[in-house]
């Protein structure tokens, strides 16, 4: 009895539903901010559930809108939850569940992309990077178009171990379009498999929890919705720079219709192409017949590897970039007829 008295402690007071705080804030989702409600309680617990005990945790909330998550993370029992929250519309329906939650919500009105979570919580709650993750968590139903962004930013804080990294592996629930959530997940071989695939993997152990139908949310969108878990990896399994390791997945994935090697190739300057394209294969020991989408994350950590050894003996190599060479030379127009895969060029196709 005790300790169900205790669960009980967690739960919040009776509070308005959040269709009715819709309704009393005349709240809408805004199509440019791509916001999407979602309004079913028990599939916002099963979100909270992915993220593990909350129990006396630190959670960072990303765009928590109308509080749908909100209500379920405080019901999981987090000790501090902090949101973040770039539309002011909401704040009036979050400081309610605030009084609801004497001491245990914080709000914070303004950019994830910008936000230094590393100033948000305690230093305390900090634990080595080799050691257990810390009792720190993210969680978001994140809007479609920051989404891509957003993760790409906090992989390369989690290589940097800045950020929400600072405290240590900071483990990470996040809700993304099913297709972006099944790149993420994507081994070798798959259709889906993509750079950002193995940027995430060569950093996390992720995890695609479940799916969400698109008919679940407020205004319906035209696409379902993946749940996907992070947990930074205790030895990533690229020992490469980020950025270093982003050029060269960067590089071989935007020409993933071809052999691994036109992409490779195109890492050197015209002149010494060939020649360096071929010592990089060899000393990583990769086939160079291979498609870009049947390279396992250890041979992209070989390629990386050797890629970071011709730069140590090229002073500048690093720094070439083929596009603008191509550009010094005009043949811009030439670019696509040659083989480039232009839907993996944008960062919101990563």
């Amino acid at each position: 009895m005790a300790a169900s008295g205790k669960m009980a402690s967690f739960r919040l007071p009776p509070l308005p539903t959040i269709g009715e705080i819709i309704r009393l804030y005349n709240l809408r989702a805004e199509r440019q901010l791509s916001q999407n409600f979602l309004l079913d309680m028990k599939l916002t617990d099963k979100i909270v559930r992915q993220a593990g005990s909350l129990k006396g945790a630190h959670v960072c909330e990303v765009g928590p809108g109308p509080g749908g998550l909100t209500r379920s993370i405080l019901n999981a029992g987090a000790a501090d939850l902090l949101v973040v929250e770039k539309d002011a519309r909401f704040v009036p329906g979050l400081q309610l569940l605030s009084e609801a939650a004497p001491g245990r919500l914080r709000m914070v009105q303004g950019d994830i992309l910008t936000y230094r979570m590393d100033r948000g919580f305690p230093k305390k709650i900090a634990r080595k990077w080799e050691e257990e993750p810390p009792e720190l968590h993210i969680i978001g139903n994140l809007p479609f178009s920051v989404s891509t962004p957003l993760i790409i930013k906090w992989l390369e804080a989690m290589s940097d171990r800045t950020g929400p990294f600072a405290f240590g592996r900071t483990r990470l629930t996040l809700t993304f379009q099913k297709e972006v959530a099944e790149r993420l997940t994507a081994g070798p071989g798959s259709r889906q498999r993509s750079r950002l695939s193995v940027m995430t993997q060569c950093l996390c152990k992720v995890r695609d929890c479940f799916t969400i139908p698109g008919r679940a949310f407020v205004p319906k969108p035209k696409v379902d919705v993946g749940v996907v878990h992070f947990t930074p990896l205790a030895q990533p399994q690229i020992q490469q720079p980020f950025k270093l390791v982003e050029k060269v997945v960067k590089n071989v994935f935007q020409f993933r219709r071809k052999y691994c090697r036109r992409g490779i190739e195109m890492l050197f300057p015209e002149m010494l192409r060939l020649e360096l394209a071929e010592q990089m294969l060899q000393m990583a020991d990769v086939d160079p017949t291979l498609r870009p989408t049947q390279l396992s994350v250890a041979k992209f950590g070989a390629l990386a590897d050797a890629y970071s050894k011709l730069c140590a003996r090229n002073p500048g190599l690093f720094s070439y970039d083929f596009r603008e060479e191509r550009r010094n030379k005009g043949r811009d127009k030439g670019l696509l007829a040659e083989g480039l895969d232009s839907e993996e060029d944008d960062e919101e196709h990563y």
